[in-house]
């Protein structure tokens, strides 16, 4: 198996045999993105295939430094977020109000999770607003302040922060309900 490195130079000289396998080396950690970020599984592998087309297209501004599954990771969640960045805007309700950092931490008790199967939970994000669902995915997965998402949704971080406070508290019902449909009592 070739080095990230080597890989990404043979894909460089136009090698398709190394494009093919970056493609699949790295598909299935950039489709599990492509799944949260999106509303369904095809929206998923549209993105996945717009993502690659980007790949390849500015391989040439990787430059070597840094991890490169993190490189293709950034790339994937911008073109995410772009993909749905005028979409998101008319969802997007400004609080000026803001939450403290206590309502914040109140509304962020996720600890029922463990019971419901990975693929359920994925569901469950995917059927939240997009709003909601991609400053979840970015504050959770994407391990982002809401300073930084403010400015990559064009929002303020009120707005952030409130979109995610919205989406915990969603989330945890739909965990609550999935939870007394299988007979699991809830620790509140």
């Amino acid at each position: 198996m070739r080095s990230d490195d080597k890989l990404i130079k043979d894909c460089l000289s136009g090698n398709k045999q190394a494009q093919y396998e970056l493609y699949q080396r790295f598909s299935g950690v950039l489709f599990g993105i492509c799944l949260r970020y999106a509303r369904n599984r095809a929206e998923a592998e549209d993105l996945l295939q717009e993502a690659f087309i980007k790949i390849f297209s500015r391989l040439d501004s990787f430059g070597f430094k840094g991890s490169f599954e993190g490189w293709l990771r950034r790339l994937v969640v911008n073109l995410a977020i772009n993909f749905r960045r005028d979409y998101l805007k008319q969802f997007f309700v400004s609080t000026e109000a803001g939450l403290n950092d206590a309502e914040a931490a109140e509304e962020s008790d996720s600890s029922d999770m463990t019971y419901i199967p990975w693929q359920k939970l994925l569901q469950m994000i995917q059927s939240l607003p997009d709003g909601y669902r991609m400053v979840f995915n970015m504050y959770v997965f994407e391990n982002l302040s809401h300073q930084q998402i403010a400015e990559l949704l064009e929002i303020s971080e009120n707005t952030s922060k409130t979109q995610l406070m919205k989406a915990r508290k969603r989330l945890r019902l739909m965990v609550e309900a999935e939870l007394a449909k299988n007979k699991i009592s809830v620790k509140s």
